[in-house]
């Protein structure tokens, strides 16, 4: 099933964020882009590499407008002990979100109920609050912030430019692709 054009639900999670415990809803960050990255589990081993990678690049994304938000199913008591025991977590200042409960993990259909964990799924919502891009990856296989961010450029150019497409590889300030007849068959 395609999650493609889908407007988010309405939730409410408990996250931990730069040593604060707060709560976030389908109406924070509205109007915004925002990035739901689901994860298996704190305290694991690809997990932190992602997680520091998409610390690394935060302030591209907040340059870009976006909000990321990573979740997974452990608490937000969890997040924070696993932030004050890794260097590698304590430099996130994007919001870890609790699913706890499995509700986000349920509604974006990422969770794998017999071990209590979700997949890693990624999700970039617009503004509108509709999901534009997403891809799941198998508990073992990372993914690359660098990658996740030319998406969002992407998706932003497109939402902008509605009469242009992005081809392969694409990055801002390359050159787009206008649909027409004229380009079916000579590309």
């Amino acid at each position: 099933m395609s999650y493609i054009g889908k407007k988010i639900e309405a939730f409410e999670a408990d996250a931990y964020q730069n040593g604060e415990f707060k709560k976030v809803t389908d109406q924070t960050d509205a109007g915004k882009w925002r990035i739901f990255f689901f994860y298996p589990a704190d305290f694991t081993f690809v997990c932190p590499t992602e997680l520091g990678d998409l610390a690394d690049h935060y302030d591209e994304f907040q340059e870009a407008g976006c909000e990321i938000y990573s979740v997974s199913t452990d608490s937000h008591f969890v997040h924070k002990a696993w932030a004050d025991a890794s260097d590698t977590i304590k430099k996130i200042r994007y919001p870890m979100l609790s699913d706890a409960a499995w509700v986000l993990s349920g509604q974006f259909d990422v969770l794998e109920e017999s071990v209590g964990q979700a997949l890693r799924g990624t999700f970039i919502v617009d503004p509108d609050g509709v999901i534009q891009v997403y891809e799941i990856h198998n508990m073992g296989i990372g993914r690359n912030a660098s990658e996740l961010l030319r998406k969002l450029q992407a998706a932003q150019f497109v939402r902008e430019h509605g009469d242009q497409v992005c081809p392969a590889k694409w990055q801002p300030g390359a050159e787009t692709l206008k649909p027409s007849l004229d380009l079916v068959g000579m590309l």
